[in-house]
This record gives structure tokens, sequence and C-alpha cells, in this order.
């Protein structure tokens, strides 16, 4: 659910949705988003100041805050 939460929010922000590339590792109390998309569009995710990144971070916290486990997003490059 996470997934297609953080998948939806960020193919909607970038220019180039196709090269968006989310994998998730499943951990005992948490759960780690990693996050590509295409060289170009990584400060359209990340946005000025890290705006944009913390926003995403902050809907995904509050969708899964029942489920009990921890979930992380990181953005590569």
């Amino acid at each position: 659910m996470e997934k297609d939460l953080v998948e939806y929010i960020v193919k909607s922000l970038v220019d180039d949705p196709a090269s968006v590339e989310l994998t998730v590792i499943e951990g005992e109390k948490s759960t780690i988003l990693e996050l590509r998309v295409a060289p170009d569009d990584i400060g359209k995710v990340i946005g000025k100041h890290g705006r944009i990144a913390k926003a995403i971070r902050t809907v995904l916290q509050a969708a899964t805050a029942k489920g009990g486990k921890h979930t992380v997003l990181e953005i590569l490059d």
C-alpha cells in the first residue's frame, strides 16, 4: 500500500514517470523504500531545501501510522 502511494505521488511530480523505480526492503521493525528517478528529475522529487521530500515522508508516515511499523523513504542518486 505504501509503495503504491509513494509511486503515485512521485510519478505525478517527475517528467519521466517510466524511470521511477521503487524497491521495498522489509525488516522486522521497519520498512525501507528506496526510490530511484531519472537524473533530471531528482530535483523535482527533493524540492527546494528538501521540502517536497519532507512532505512525501510526512504523508507516508501518516499513511502507515496505524500499522505500527516504521517506514523510511530513501531517495537514491
